[in-house]
């Protein structure tokens, strides 16, 4: 059987210092944000949250923590340690453990407090 010199792809964690979060959009803002007019956003403050408001949609912005960190990568000419010749591999970016969510908001309410999902379970249960 010939032998395979097979490192795999190497992999160097180099955060770029930018903290970077992900946002799920609702179908609606996210098919504004592809039209071809340019939507006009505005981010306003309210008692519990920033506000996203587009025309007369609003939504809360919350932050949500995540148990699985999601990590960002980069394709580029890496030196892995043991080889100082770069070759194609990837960079670690950053690791996110914190997304934020787009929660649906009437515009003449307030932003109702977030509960996380064990506060729903432990409620329906009293």
């Amino acid at each position: 059987m010939p032998s395979q010199n097979n490192s795999g792809v190497p992999v160097i964690h180099a955060p770029d210092g930018v903290g970077y979060r992900l946002m799920e959009l609702p179908p609606e803002l996210l098919e504004a944000l592809e039209s071809s007019t340019t939507p006009e956003l505005r981010l306003e403050s309210s008692a519990t949250s920033a506000v996203l408001k587009l025309g007369t949609q609003s939504w809360a912005l919350r932050q949500k923590n995540t148990s699985n960190a999601l990590i960002l990568l980069k394709a580029g000419n890496v030196a892995a340690a043991s080889v100082q010749i770069p070759q194609p591999g990837l960079q670690v970016v950053s690791t996110i453990h914190d997304t934020i969510e787009l929660i649906p908001e009437p515009s003449n309410k307030p932003a109702t407090t977030a509960k996380g999902k064990w506060h729903e379970r432990f409620a329906k249960g009293r």
